[in-house]
C-alpha cells in the first residue's frame, strides 16, 4: 500500500528536479543576455556619439527598457527557482519521513514537560516524537495551534468527527497541501512575529495629527509646482526654491522620531506579510465541503474584500516606508511629497481599519495550517483508519493496533477490548516481552484518535475520555523530589480527578516502582481496588504476578493479559503478542546467566 505513496513523491520529485534544471538554464541565459544588452547598448552609443543625439537617446532608451524587462524576468525566474528548490526539499523530507527519519521537521522540544498528563510518557514532543512525525506547519502560529491540539486532545465525539471531516477532505487535496506548504516555507518568519504584530495593532497611534499631515501632504506638492513653475518662468528667484526645499525638508523631518519608532514595529515584517498574503490567497481560491474549512475560509472574506488583498496592501505600505532609508528618497521624495509622513499616515489608517481583523486572520491561518499537517499525515498513511466514537463511558475496542513510530514492516500488532466501566486490563510479562510498547501503542493511538486523525489499526472504536499515564516518572533534583514522591504525586492527581467525577482512561506501568517490594505489592493492590471502586478504566502493566489475583476479586471488572517470553534450546524468544492470562515465564535470571552473572542459590 505504501508503494503508491513512495511512487507519488518520487515521481513529483523527478518532475520538479527537471523543472528546476530548466529554470536554472533560463536564469543563466537571461543573466548573460542582460549583460550582452548592456554592453551592446553602451558600446553602440559610444561609437555613434558623433551621430544624431536623438538616435543615441532612442538607442539608450530602448536598451534600458530591454535591460529592465530582462531584470524583471530574472527576478521571476529566481522566485520560480526558490519555489522548485523548496518543493524538492519537501518531497525529499517526506520520503525520509516515510522511512522514519523525521529530523527535518520541528519536534517542539521546548514542550517536553514531565508534569503533563501523558506527553512525556508517550513521546509526544521532542526528537523522534509523534508531534515531529506529524508536524508540517509552515507558520509559527500554526505550530502553536497544533501543539495545543496534542497537549489537550478533544473530549467530545461530535467535535472530533467535525475535525475528521476536514482531515479527510484535505487528505485528497495533495497538490493544494504541497503548494501551500512550499509558499509557507519560502518565508516562515520567526516565532515572535505574531506577538510583534499584535503589539503593533494594540499600540497607540504614532502620528497623532493625521489630519494636519494629510493637508500638508497635499499642500506641499502643490506649492512645489508653483515654486518650480515660478523659477522656470523667471517670476521667482532660484534662492526661493532653495529656501522652500530647506523648509520642506524640515517639515518632512518633523516627525522623524515617531516614524522611526513605527518603522521599528513593522519594518522587518515585509516578507512575512507577503507570505501571509500568499497563503491566505491560496486558501481563498480553493473550494471546500467540510464545515470547519468553510468557516475558516469565510473569515478571510469581509465586506466583499479579501484578506489576502488587504495583507498585500499593508506589505506594500510597509515596503514603501522602508524606502526612507534610501538616500535619494530621503533627499528627494521626502521634501517633495512628505514621503515618510504620507506613508506613516497610510499605515496608521490601515491599522485602525484592519488591525483587529489582521489578528483574527493570522489565527485562522494558523488553524488552517495545523489542519494541513493533519491532512498530510493522513495522506502519508493510507493503511490507517479513522476511528469511530461512542457516547458510552468507557469503550476502547480495537483490532491490530500498531505504534506509528515503529517500522511498519516488523512491528507486531495487538488488540484491545474494554467495553464497560469500571474495567482494568492487568498486563503481566517478562522483561523486554512488549508490555511497555503495548501501553505506548494504546496511548499514542488514543491521542491520535482524539486529535482527529487516522490511527495505526485495522479498526478502532473508543470513548474520548481524558487520558492520564504514568510510564516514565522521574525524580527532580531541582525540586528536591524523590522518584517515589513524584510517582505518589502523579497517583494522587489521578485519584483527585476521579473523585471530581472526571471520566479518565488510565495507563500505568509498574505502579510504585520507587519503593520496596512489600510496600509496592500492598500499595498496588490497594490502588487498583480504589480505581475500581471509583468506576474508572485503564491498563496497568506489572511484573508483580500477585496483582493477577485481583481478577478473582473483581471478575467482572478486571481481566488478566500477558506477554510471554519463551525459552527454547537455550534461546529467548519473544512473540510480542498479547495473550489472555498471567505470564508463566520470567526471564531475568535467564538473561543474567546469559551475561555471565552468577546467581547465588
Amino acid at each position: 500500500m505504501y508503494e503508491s505513496i513512495y511512487s507519488y513523491y518520487k515521481g513529483r520529485l523527478k518532475k520538479t528536479a527537471s523543472d528546476l534544471s530548466s529554470v536554472k538554464k533560463k536564469i543563466y541565459l537571461t543573466g548573460n543576455l542582460r549583460l550582452f544588452i548592456f554592453i551592446v547598448t553602451i558600446g553602440t552609443a559610444f561609437f555613434l556619439h558623433i551621430q544624431s543625439t536623438v538616435i543615441i537617446l532612442f538607442l539608450l532608451l530602448a536598451g534600458a527598457i530591454l535591460f529592465f524587462f530582462l531584470l524583471r524576468q530574472y527576478d521571476r525566474l529566481q522566485k520560480r527557482k526558490r519555489y522548485f528548490e523548496t518543493s524538492v526539499r519537501c518531497d525529499e523530507n517526506e520520503l525520509k519521513g516515510l522511512d522514519y527519519d523525521f529530523s527535518a521537521f520541528d519536534g517542539a522540544c521546548e514542550k517536553i514537560e514531565a508534569s503533563h498528563f501523558f506527553s512525556l510518557d508517550l513521546d509526544i514532543f521532542g526528537s523522534n516524537s509523534l508531534f515531529q512525525s506529524i508536524n508540517r506547519t509552515c507558520t509559527n502560529y500554526g505550530k502553536k495551534i497544533l501543539i495545543s491540539w496534542f497537549e489537550k486532545p478533544l473530549q467530545e465525539a461530535s467535535s472530533i468527527q467535525i475535525r475528521q471531516e476536514a482531515v479527510k477532505e484535505l487528505k485528497n487535496k495533495d497538490y493544494f497541501l504541497h503548494h501551500y506548504r512550499i509558499l509557507g516555507l519560502t518565508n516562515s518568519g520567526k516565532e515572535s512575529d505574531y506577538e510583534e504584530i499584535e503589539d503593533f495593532v494594540n499600540s497607540p497611534d504614532f502620528i497623532k495629527s493625521r489630519k494636519t499631515g494629510k493637508i500638508a501632504g497635499i499642500l506641499i506638492p502643490c506649492l512645489w509646482i508653483i515654486v518650480i513653475a515660478g523659477v522656470f518662468l523667471n517670476s521667482l528667484s532660484f534662492s526661493v526654491l532653495v529656501i522652500f526645499y530647506v523648509l520642506s525638508l524640515i517639515i518632512s523631518e518633523s516627525l522623524a522620531s515617531k516614524i522611526k519608532l513605527l518603522q521599528s514595529f513593522v519594518g522587518k515584517k515585509i516578507n512575512i506579510l507577503y507570505s501571509y498574503s500568499n497563503l491566505i490567497e491560496t486558501i481563498e481560491n480553493e473550494t471546500y465541503q467540510s464545515q470547519v474549512l468553510k468557516e475558516l475560509q469565510s473569515l478571510f472574506f469581509q465586506n466583499n474584500q479579501k484578506a489576502s488583498v488587504r495583507f498585500k496592501k499593508f506589505a506594500q505600505l510597509v515596503g514603501e516606508l522602508e524606502q526612507r532609508t534610501n538616500f535619494l528618497v530621503h533627499i528627494v521624495l521626502n521634501p517633495l511629497f512628505l514621503w515618510d509622513i504620507r506613508k506613516s499616515i497610510q499605515i496608521e489608517e490601515w491599522k485602525n481599519k484592519n488591525g483587529k481583523n489582521m489578528i483574527h486572520w493570522i489565527k485562522a491561518l494558523g488553524e488552517f495550517d495545523a489542519y494541513c499537517s493533519l491532512g498530510i499525515f493522513s495522506f502519508n498513511h493510507p493503511d490507517y483508519v479513522f476511528p469511530a466514537f461512542t457516547d458510552t463511558y468507557f469503550k476502547m475496542k480495537g483490532e491490530a493496533l500498531g505504534h506509528p513510530l515503529m517500522n511498519r514492516e516488523i512491528f507486531v500488532r495487538n488488540d484491545i477490548d474494554i467495553v464497560k466501566h469500571p474495567f482494568f486490563m492487568i498486563v503481566t510479562g517478562a522483561n523486554m516481552a512488549g508490555k511497555s510498547t503495548y501501553l505506548r501503542t494504546i496511548g499514542v493511538n488514543f491521542v491520535l484518535a482524539c486529535i482527529g486523525v487516522p490511527v495505526c489499526a485495522k479498526s478502532l472504536t473508543l470513548y474520548p475520555a481524558k487520558l492520564i499515564t504514568s510510564l516514565r516518572t522521574s525524580d527532580s533534583l531541582l525540586e528536591n523530589e524523590s522518584y517515589f514522591f513524584a510517582e505518589l504525586k502523579r497517583l494522587k492527581m489521578i485519584i483527585d480527578q476521579l473523585k471530581g467525577e472526571e471520566k479518565l482512561f488510565i495507563v500505568l506501568d509498574e505502579i510504585l516502582k520507587g519503593t520496596n517490594s512489600t510496600d509496592k505489592q500492598k500499595g498496588s493492590l490497594a490502588l487498583i481496588q480504589q480505581f475500581v471502586r471509583l468506576q474508572s478504566c485503564g491498563i496497568i502493566a506489572t511484573h508483580d504476578l500477585l496483582l493477577g489475583s485481583l481478577e478473582k476479586e473483581f471478575p467482572q471488572h478486571i481481566k488478566n493479559y500477558c506477554f510471554e517470553a519463551d525459552i527454547d534450546e537455550n534461546k529467548l524468544l519473544f512473540s510480542y503478542k498479547l495473550r489472555e492470562g498471567i505470564t508463566q515465564n520470567m526471564n531475568a535470571s535467564f538473561l543474567m546467566h546469559q551475561m555471565g552473572i552468577t546467581l547465588i542459590s
